[in-house]
């Protein structure tokens, strides 16, 4: 039987990436980042182990011992952490940092995964098993947007495409065509309740892909925590990328949606 391997993060993406693995044949081996990943993982996995973030050396002797040669990353790491002291690099990590020409995202997860296939383990895309959480385009759900709110989610959908095309952020809080929130370092979370509060309710969330997205890491996703967010700043709608969008608990999300009147829209770049 053929082992998978998975690098955890935060919220539900590891849990469900990990279940459908199972279900498709897979075992699974689990590199859960210490004060990122579910502990429910160990109980999940076949195999399993805590790393610290930056613990590279560790997580390639994991796998290798495990005879993982793909694997897969799944769940956010909070950017803040990094800043907050809470990475304890090894002389892998030094290295590979040592290495980077800016600290973005995409530069820093590319060096990591160029690692790593030199090490024989190649990353795969993160949606492999969650194929059936990507929504398309269009509406989903029953709540159909207004018009006014349509020119919002076109609006947000530009501009949420420009900053995330800097490797600043993924998500917008818009209304009436104006930006109330940009999300940068803090996440779709806190962005979403600053735009909110900004906006006084009736706000437009809009959440995209970057330009040219990497499969392999940093996919947009949205859970029931986005969703309790989008219910308490009584947003409209949240527009979304169709096809690189991640919808975890898909058939809660929406039909919770649905009963509290939040449009959810599907838009092809």
């Amino acid at each position: 039987m053929k082992t998978i391997g998975i690098i955890a993060g935060n919220g539900r993406f590891p849990l469900l990436a990990a279940k459908e693995a199972r279900r498709e044949g897979y075992q699974v081996a689990v590199c859960g980042i210490e004060k990122e990943a579910d502990p429910a993982l160990e109980k999940m996995a076949d195999e399993f182990t805590w790393v610290k973030l930056g613990e590279l050396k560790k997580l390639v002797k994991f796998f290798r011992a495990h005879t993982v040669h793909e694997a897969l990353m799944a769940g956010k790491v909070e950017k803040v952490r990094i800043f907050q002291g809470n990475v304890r690099p090894d002389l892998e990590m030094i290295k590979v940092m040592a290495q980077l020409r800016d600290r973005k995202d995409d530069t820093l997860l590319g060096a990591v995964a160029n690692y790593l296939h030199s090490e024989g383990i190649d990353l795969l895309d993160s949606t492999l098993f969650l194929k059936n959480a990507l929504p398309g385009e269009g509406i989903l759900g029953k709540r159909k947007p207004s018009p006014g709110v349509m020119r919002d989610i076109h609006f947000g959908f530009l501009v949420a495409k420009s900053i995330a095309g800097a490797d600043i952020g993924q998500t917008v809080v818009v209304k009436n065509r104006a930006v109330m929130a940009v999300e940068a370092i803090e996440g779709t979370d806190r962005t979403i309740r600053r735009g909110g509060e900004l906006g006084g309710g009736k706000v437009v969330v809009v959440k995209v892909a970057k330009p040219g997205q990497d499969m392999r890491f940093d996919i947009p996703a949205v859970g029931l925590g986005t969703l309790k967010e989008l219910i308490e700043v009584k947003a409209e709608a949240l527009g979304f990328e169709a096809g690189k969008t991640i919808f975890l608990d898909q058939e809660e999300f929406v039909q919770k949606a649905n009963r509290k009147g939040i449009a959810l829209v599907g838009v092809k770049a």
